[in-house]
């Protein structure tokens, strides 16, 4: 009896300890077969092991030509707007240059100002004549008019590119009245001019525009043959990303061309939606050409001190005499600073967007972009490491030793495609070829569906 009681003793022992050294082998296979899996990938796609030889640059010279049968200036088309002027863009005269940080905090050396100049040069002339967009129309009695019809007046202030793109588009040869013909559908809601209704104020604004879908998708058939993927709405409020809240079919489907286009925000879908700038206007002031010899200060900023970035900013370089960085207004003019510096500092405030880009460039002033995860407008068709620089956050600390690394040479390649480039970030009140205007709906053009989706 004993000895049977020791054999099964012994058997059930050594079951259990059989079974603990499996519970214990297979994890650990488990993660050695994956941390090999890891470590071969990261051999394969990543420099992190082997030094990157220097590649010598590769030729570009097909993109300064000109493509078979495609003008090297766009004709003016046959529009409802009249007296339209028309500025070339000069394909031809656009270099090599540079713009890019690498891991060291030294430029990386780019190409032109176009991804791809000849493809842009074709897609344009097509959109011009072929894209249509139909707007839900509303009249002057509707209750709401002030916040669906384009204003009557020229935009002003800090989100006037809301409205200069609705009150443009109103008046453009890309509008039609016969839904069958149109590519998108536009809704005409303003976001900001919603926000400053005390009929409806910030609290009102996501039941606002959660009713007006439900109205639309009711009262027309087009919203609901797509889910809503033809439609897109306009808005550069920072209450626009949540505005949208109630509405989750917008966030999912709707292209939204929003200014605060940030890759770390939910509410902002990359490659559906697109980044609309936000401009101050400056509809009739011809932009200064002040050389970068001129130009005595090495970067500027200043501004309110409402985001970690900002406050990381001002503390490492407001006390240096090289670099002009201030904690809120300045008491001096804020257009003779940016004409004074060779950098214009963009830093993220509350949202990685603000209207100092466009002061930027308008003035002149290579744009230094720091603001992590900010999809950058236009960025499907410009090449922004080619006339600015966007550094990460995290080399603040860095910022003087990366922009004293550019050369003289690197330095005016940059201001010269600032130069170039600065025609595509400005309203005018009668659009003109390839201006903010022309790009937004370029953008739109871009994310139109080619299949139509007929009525059933």
């Amino acid at each position: 009896m004993a000895r049977s009681i020791f054999i099964l003793y012994s058997l059930s022992r050594r079951r259990v300890s059989d079974q603990l050294r499996s519970m214990f082998f297979i994890p650990t296979a488990l993660a050695l077969t994956t941390s090999l899996f890891i470590l071969f990938y990261i051999s394969s796609t990543s420099n992190l092991f082997t030094p990157h030889p220097h590649r010598p640059s590769q030729s570009r010279h097909h993109f300064l030509q000109n493509p078979d049968g495609v003008s090297s200036k766009v004709k003016n088309l046959q529009t409802p707007i009249e007296s339209q002027t028309q500025s070339s863009l000069d394909f031809d005269s656009l270099g090599r240059n540079l713009g890019g940080v690498d891991d060291h905090g030294k430029t990386a050396v780019n190409e032109i100002i176009f991804h791809d100049q000849d493809i842009f040069k074709q897609d344009y002339l097509k959109m011009n004549k072929s894209f249509k967009i139909f707007m839900y129309p509303h009249n002057k009695n509707d209750p709401f008019a002030n916040i669906l019809l384009p204003v009557d007046f020229e935009p002003e202030g800090n989100y006037a590119s809301e409205s200069f793109f609705k009150k443009t588009l109103n008046n453009s040869h890309f509008l039609t009245k016969d839904p069958a013909k149109a590519d998108l559908f536009y809704l005409p809601f303003s976001i900001a001019r919603l926000r400053h209704d005390p009929r409806v104020g910030i609290d009102g604004i996501q039941d606002f525009i959660k009713d007006y879908i439900y109205n639309v998708s009711h009262y027309y058939p087009y919203w609901n043959r797509t889910g809503g993927a033809d439609h897109f709405y306009v808005s550069c409020h920072s209450i626009g990303r949540v505005a949208i809240n109630k509405a989750e079919e917008i966030k999912l489907n709707a292209i939204q061309v929003v200014c605060s286009s940030s890759y770390f925000q939910s509410a902002y879908v990359p490659h559906k939606d697109a980044s609309l700038p936000q401009i101050w206007p400056r509809v009739d002031d011809d932009p200064p050409r002040i050389t970068s010899s001129q130009r005595k200060k090495l970067a500027f900023f200043a501004g309110s001190i409402n985001s970690p970035v900002r406050q990381k900013l001002v503390e490492t370089w407001q006390n240096d005499t090289t670099m002009s960085v201030h904690a809120g207004h300045l008491n001096t003019s804020y257009e003779e600073a940016l004409q004074d510096s060779k950098f214009c500092l963009h830093v993220k405030g509350f949202e990685v967007n603000t209207a100092r880009i466009g002061d930027a460039l308008y003035h002149g002033c290579v744009p230094v972009i720091i603001a992590n995860h900010y999809d950058l407008p236009f960025a499907d068709i410009l090449n922004w490491k080619s006339f600015s620089l966007v550094i990460a956050t995290l080399d603040i600390p860095l910022l003087q030793r990366i922009l004293r690394g550019l050369s003289d040479d690197e330095y005016a390649s940059l201001h010269k495609n600032v130069l170039e480039v600065r025609k595509h970030f400005r309203w005018h009140v009668t659009p003109v070829d390839y201006d903010a205007f022309y790009m937004v709906m370029y953008e739109l053009w871009l994310r139109r569906s080619s299949i139509r989706v007929p009525l059933s």
